[in-house]
């Protein structure tokens, strides 16, 4: 294991730092906004004490990383596998355009969280948070899986504007009705039980959530999910003739 004390460096110094290491795992002490770590990294276990900078494993690879607090915003931009673990909350733009790999927030996201994900071929990337979001979760969504877990119980946890735009993937809610988000008629909700959940391939994202963050798994799936996807009867169609 490798030690990185990151006081007073530069982001771009202490990312060679990181990229030079060999394969194995790292530690890096007192990060402080430090931009872009992880980017694109491969074949390393990165573990954070303290708050990264905006891009946090941006266009990561085959590697994990935990973060021992919260994390500044991008998180996970472009990102194509992998794993990233916050161990509180992840600011706007979480897994901005990403492909591939997932991440997973004890807290809550802000605003923009999962815009432009997308599948590509066999990856399925998946964005877990054990709280709330804000506006715009999900906007111009082409695949993959969004989670919003509301361990707060809240009735609106997902803010307006929710999944503006999108044409692909699945966003999961739990303990929520669709009467409560303002949900565009160009989407379709249904409630889903852990049964419908499983099926879909998403419980065993949420039983990770709740391995490493300390959750009780079976108590979060008492609750059913709401599950958004978008209109397939061509739900843009308005806003190109007349009907």
């Amino acid at each position: 294991m490798t030690v990185i004390d990151a006081k007073g460096k530069y982001f771009s110094d202490l990312n060679a730092e990181i990229k030079n290491c060999g394969d194995g795992e790292i530690v890096v002490d007192n990060c402080n906004g430090q931009r872009y770590i992880g980017s694109g990294l491969e074949n390393k276990i990165l573990r954070i004490n303290g708050v990264p900078g905006n891009a946090l494993g941006a266009y990561l690879n085959n590697c994990d990383l935990y973060v021992n607090g919260n994390a500044q915003d991008a998180t996970g931009d472009t990102m194509n596998g992998g794993r990233i673990y916050i161990y509180g909350n992840s600011g706007d733009a979480t897994g901005y355009a990403m492909r591939g790999g997932a991440i997973y927030i004890k807290g809550g996201v802000g605003y923009r969280a999962g815009v432009h994900i997308k599948s590509y071929k066999e990856l399925r990337p998946v964005i877990v948070a054990g709280g709330g979001s804000g506006n715009f979760l999900g906007e111009y969504q082409a695949g993959g899986v969004i989670i919003l877990l509301n361990l707060e119980n809240r009735e609106n946890p997902a803010g307006d504007s929710i999944a503006n735009g999108m044409h692909g993937g699945e966003i999961f809610i739990r303990g929520v009705k669709a009467s409560a988000l303002g949900l565009s008629p160009r989407l379709v909700a249904e409630n889903v039980g852990a049964d419908a959940v499983a099926l879909a391939g998403v419980s065993k994202h949420i039983e990770e959530f709740a391995r490493v963050f300390g959750f009780d798994f079976n108590k979060i799936m008492e609750s059913k999910f709401l599950r958004i996807t978008p209109n397939t009867r061509n739900p843009y169609k308005q806003l190109y003739v007349n009907n």
